[in-house]
């Protein structure tokens, strides 16, 4: 639970440009699609923090974890807490999954590994192509990569 909370407050610490300028008739953009794909440590814990923070704004989280990325989804993960959350980005993935994220990994993903569906942690699923496709190409929808 500390370390929860860890994460949460540096969330909410962390100075993020706003999601999109609110002029006139412009809306918030109220989706979002977080690609995450880097083996680096800070990368990642700084996707899950900056989309944990976009959540806290109002906007829906969807976040499509490839590559090495794609380890924080397995229930076996294990990497170095980072400062100053002592939280691990499977950690913080975690967080950003309670928070209401639909979170996903590639669809080439599981395939190119030695793990299955079953070692996936509860609420990360498998996208497919035209999921994703559909997403990427949604005019309305802004697409942040990692």
């Amino acid at each position: 639970m500390i370390k929860l909370l860890k994460v949460l407050i540096v969330a909410a610490v962390v100075a993020v440009a706003p999601i999109s300028v609110q002029a006139g008739d412009q809306k918030m953009i109220e989706e979002v699609l977080v690609i995450v794909t880097s083996d680096s440590l800070q990368t990642q814990g700084m996707a899950m923090i900056l989309s944990n923070t976009m959540i806290q704004q109002g906007a829906k989280v969807n976040m499509l974890l490839c590559d090495k990325a794609g380890d924080m989804a397995f229930k076996d993960y294990q990497a170095s807490a980072l400062k100053p959350v002592d939280a691990t980005p499977g950690q913080m993935l975690r967080n950003v999954l309670k928070q209401g994220a639909v979170v996903n990994v590639c669809a080439l993903y599981l395939p190119n590994s030695d793990h299955k569906k079953d070692d996936l942690i509860r609420g990360v699923g498998v996208a497919t192509p035209p999921q994703m496709a559909s997403q990427m190409l949604n005019p309305a929808m802004r697409t942040f990569t990692f």
